[in-house]
């Protein structure tokens, strides 16, 4: 569901169709987030490019809680929702929703929390981030590149946020199979939708020559 009409799989052109398939090779369905992009693929293209070299030089960890309380600061369900997901990897669902509530203390370390922080600041106001904050998360270890990383990782974050919240993406209905007392706290926005996630046939192969 979205505010604006988005191409329905089966009526999509070949480049559309490319994408959603990337997408569905990913979650296993087509998420409610591509199918906007169905309008300008490109931007999703360059978008997927820019956050793969966001990425590359975090471990995945602090790229997941970076982006996690980012997602929560900027109140959008299905990134704290994905990304909440992705960090049962790291901690249990009770560790996910305390860091969500921002009882940190026995989760994890000070460091990260300095850092978890600094990401909420960015993404609530950066503009009353204070060099005293930068210079906390140097106390804590932190060389000015990563700094530049925590803070270009809360930034990305708010694109994808806002440009879904302002088209009323909704979460995608896979969500829902998470056990409520997880999913509820992580619900920060918009609602999840009850649509059945749509799937596309797999392509059919091409013959070969000979």
């Amino acid at each position: 569901m979205a505010f604006i009409k988005t191409t329905p799989p089966e009526a999509a052109d070949p480049a559309i169709t490319a994408m959603y398939l990337r997408q569905q090779a990913n979650w296993g369905y087509v998420p409610n987030y591509a199918k906007v992009f169905s309008h300008r693929p490109e931007v999703l293209a360059r978008w997927a490019q820019l956050l793969a070299e966001i990425k590359r030089p975090m471990d995945k960890r602090r790229f997941e809680l970076v982006t996690f309380v980012a997602a929560l600061e900027l109140g959008n369900s299905a990134c704290a929702l994905a990304h909440g997901k992705v960090l049962m990897e790291f901690f249990s669902d009770e560790q996910i929703v305390a860091i969500a509530a921002g009882r940190c203390d026995a989760v994890v370390s000070a460091a990260e929390q300095a850092m978890i922080a600094f990401a909420r600041q960015t993404a609530s106001d950066a503009s009353q981030t204070t060099a005293g904050q930068v210079e906390v998360l140097r106390a804590h270890g932190f060389d000015d590149a990563e700094i530049f990383d925590i803070a270009v990782t809360a930034a990305g974050r708010a694109f994808l946020a806002k440009l879904l919240d302002a088209l009323g993406v909704l979460p995608d209905s896979a969500f829902l199979a998470l056990d409520e007392s997880f999913r509820c706290p992580l619900t920060v926005g918009r609602p999840i939708d009850v649509r059945e996630c749509v799937t596309m046939p797999a392509p059919e192969p091409q013959p070969t020559a000979g």
